[in-house]
């Protein structure tokens, strides 16, 4: 508000301030309102008035009119355009989110999704009549199967909290069908904060693995754990702090020994895109962030999207229904599925997400989902030696898609991750995640993406190391 205006508790619409000892005004506040000023101009009415209370019980009609504010087009558009200034979104500049981060999204996505075929659509049409919509999702899950190497997948879940919950389920079904659903599930200490969360909806306990010294999982630790009780390793490679797995297969090996399944956490597929497959390292279910990996929007609550695929000897347990391609070409819904956890989503998942990374595949195709990756960890490999100086590295050099520091040193100086984060704001950044890992004091967990220039990342790295010299 300008200098010398009332405050928004005085300002009321065509009426003094009321003294405090009163009760409030019903009317409402409207700080750029003002009486008489117009935005529209309604044509006269051609039709008969009729009195309200003649048709409306008089009990349900005002006693006052409604409180509307009264302001020009002008104002209202300069209103709403100037809170978009006021928020940090990934169309304005770098959102280094680790872990979660967000990425530009091209607008031919939101341009294909709103085509009216598609976006005109309802769930409850006959699937005779959607043919054009099954037939994407059908090919989206083939090429998600593809790039991660599995025989089956449902679209479904809503987000990939969702799909980590969904896998974990069908991992039930499965240890339930041959007559113990086991008690426990392994996550690494590194793991993202759903992870723990998953287990203990889906009726397991949760046991947690230490980390060693290179930030990655002990196969020594894992197998003081590991018995025929445990129903799941919960595993997410590139882990949290960036780092890839190297003792995978062994891993995996120990795991299925014992008749447990691998669960990968697929938050970071971004990494591996063309590189590496799930399925070859021995993982039985992996999620899909289609927001992280594949560019839908993320963020303001949803929508989301967590694919979860999974291998033949889970397919049966998938939700339902199941999209299908019939002998004759065309595509159905199959609801004849009785081994299947049922429903995660109230119809198929939420199709414009669908759409949105259907179109981002097919306008990278396999060699530009590979440049995907590399460039991914180019740029988070550059932030690293940028920043390496300065900032403290407590599990080594090299990284994948994302960095994880510590702020350390910072500290000692007074000033913490917190007020890193928050001073990065003042330079036009978003800040990255904090505080997480739990594993690293003082976190900073950056995660450029492959869509930031090297001049934004250029960028970046200066306003840090600003920061580091302001403290």
């Amino acid at each position: 508000m300008d200098p010398g205006r009332q405050t928004r508790e005085e300002w009321r619409i065509g009426e003094p301030a009321a003294p405090p000892s009163l009760p409030p005004s019903p009317r409402l506040i409207f700080e750029r309102s003002r009486p008489g000023v117009e935005g529209v101009t309604f044509p006269p009415p051609d039709v008969e008035e009729v009195d309200p209370a003649s048709v409306v019980e008089s009990r349900l009609l005002r006693s006052v009119e409604p409180a509307l504010p009264e302001v020009a087009e002008s104002e209202v558009v300069r209103h709403f355009v100037g809170l978009s200034i006021r928020n940090h979104h990934v169309d304005k500049r770098m959102y280094p989110l680790g872990s979660c981060t967000m990425k530009y999204n091209p607008k031919i996505n939101e341009d294909v999704a709103r085509l009216p075929g598609f976006a005109q659509l309802h769930p409850a049409q006959d699937p005779r009549s959607v043919q054009g919509a099954l037939e994407l999702m059908w090919e989206l899950g083939e090429m998600l199967k593809e790039i991660v190497g599995f025989d089956a997948i449902t679209l479904q879940p809503a987000a990939g909290s969702q799909g980590e919950l969904t896998g974990l389920l069908v991992i039930r079904a499965h240890h339930e069908a041959l007559g113990n659903p086991r008690k426990r599930v392994l996550i690494p200490d590194s793991a993202h904060g759903t992870n723990p969360a998953t287990v203990v909806i889906g009726g397991y306990e949760v046991v947690t693995l230490r980390s060693n010294e290179r930030g990655q999982v002990d196969p020594e630790e894992l197998g003081r754990h590991l018995d025929e009780e445990v129903a799941a390793l919960m595993l997410t490679n590139p882990n949290t702090l960036g780092k890839f797995e190297r003792g995978i297969l062994r891993i995996t090996s120990m795991c299925h020994d014992v008749g447990a399944q691998v669960y990968m956490d697929g938050a970071n597929m971004n990494a591996l895109l063309g590189i590496a497959r799930p399925s070859d390292m021995g993982y039985d279910v992996c999620h899909l962030n289609l927001h992280k990996t594949f560019s839908t929007p993320h963020g303001g609550g949803g929508p989301g999207s967590g694919p979860v695929a999974v291998r033949a000897h889970l397919e049966r347990f998938l939700p339902t229904p199941a999209v299908i391609r019939r002998a004759d070409g065309t595509f159905d819904l199959d609801h004849d599925r009785p081994h299947s956890i049922g429903r995660v989503h109230g119809f198929f998942g939420n199709f414009g997400m669908h759409v949105r990374a259907y179109t981002y595949i097919r306008m990278h195709g396999a060699a530009g989902l590979r440049k995907v990756a590399e460039t991914a960890i180019l740029n988070a490999n550059y932030v690293r030696h940028g920043l390496a100086d300065i900032y403290e590295l407590p599990y080594g050099p090299a990284c994948m898609h994302e960095v994880v520091f510590s702020g350390d040193r910072q500290k000692r100086k007074g000033v913490k991750t917190l007020d890193i984060a928050k001073r990065l704001l003042d330079f036009g950044f978003h800040a990255p995640t904090t505080y997480f890992p739990l594993i690293v004091s003082e976190a900073l967990m950056i995660e450029p993406t492959e869509t930031e220039s090297r001049d934004e990342l250029d960028a970046f790295i200066a306003a840090m190391r600003a920061i580091d010299r302001e403290a």
